[in-house]
């Protein structure tokens, strides 16, 4: 009776833990959506409470006069592109690391770890002296350049130990059947590797999406501007934009809510396969 007592006590005390956890985040969320939906005036008046009515001034302005459908555009574009290279390129890399014995595994394997220890915008100068060399300074091209090489070392940290993972004898045995190395790699490893790969995925897009340093050195011309980078130019000295920066945030929110909804489902097998493993 105690111990039950006890279970039940502890289960309680769970449940109401994630949903303290919960509504810290989901709050703020809705704080941030109704906010958008204020006029600048209402914003300092009410901060915290409803619109007095729903308008979607700030979402017209944003698309209309501000020019936002082509940033979000930008964002879109650049974080895809150098999202699905830098994973495929991990996969490759972390695989080769993983399954094949040669002198310098353990030193590229620590440079992958050297770029995670080590910030990319303490090569902000060389990186920008590269671009202008390679005649891309000003581009979106180079924007991507950044973004991969600012994923490929996280990815390759993750998906080295999923495919670590794997028993060699699948291999083997398919080595054995006569397939290839590409063969091994695409019907064996790839598919058993998908939550490693929706992991890698999820972690790598919120800071290419977020990232607005890069933006700010490498592009000039406001047509390549990215969300961050176009939602800094809303706040100025003297005045600050308060409705059309929500505006920009609450829609800024939903490209991450869905890459979340399409990946979770393989990110939380990862999550579960992984406790079982330990």
């Amino acid at each position: 009776m105690i111990n039950k007592i006890k279970k039940t006590g502890i289960r309680a005390l769970l449940y109401f833990s994630m949903i303290i956890y919960s509504l810290s985040i989901i709050m703020p969320l809705f704080i941030m959506i109704m906010t958008s939906f204020k006029s600048n005036a209402e914003i300092f008046n009410n901060p915290l409470g409803l619109p007095a009515s729903f308008k979607f001034d700030s979402y017209i302005r944003l698309f209309e006069k501000a020019n936002y459908g082509q940033y979000f555009s930008n964002s879109v574009f650049v974080t895809i592109i150098s999202l699905a290279i830098a994973i495929t390129i991990s996969a490759f890399a972390s695989y080769a690391l993983s399954k094949y014995q040669f002198k310098i595994q353990k030193f590229i394997y620590g440079y992958f770890i050297i770029g995670l220890i080590v910030p990319i915008k303490l090569g902000t100068i060389d990186i920008m002296k590269t671009m202008l060399s390679l005649n891309i300074y000003d581009t979106l091209a180079s924007l991507i350049i950044v973004y991969i090489a600012m994923a490929i070392p996280l990815s390759v940290f993750i998906l080295y130990d999923y495919i670590k993972m794997i028993p060699d004898e699948l291999s083997s045995a398919a080595r054995i059947d006569g397939c290839t190395e590409h063969g091994i790699f695409f019907k064996i490893i790839a598919p058993l590797v998908k939550p490693g790969l929706a992991a890698a995925g999820i972690i790598s897009f919120i800071p290419n999406w977020n990232e607005f340093w890069f933006p700010l050195v490498l592009i000039k011309t406001r047509d390549f501007f990215t969300i961050p980078l176009a939602t800094g130019q809303l706040f100025g000295q003297f005045d600050t934009k308060f409705d059309l920066v929500f505006a920009v945030l609450s829609l800024a929110s939903i490209p991450v809510i869905i890459i979340y909804l399409l990946l979770a489902k393989q990110f939380v097998k990862g999550l579960s396969a992984g406790a079982v493993k330990g």
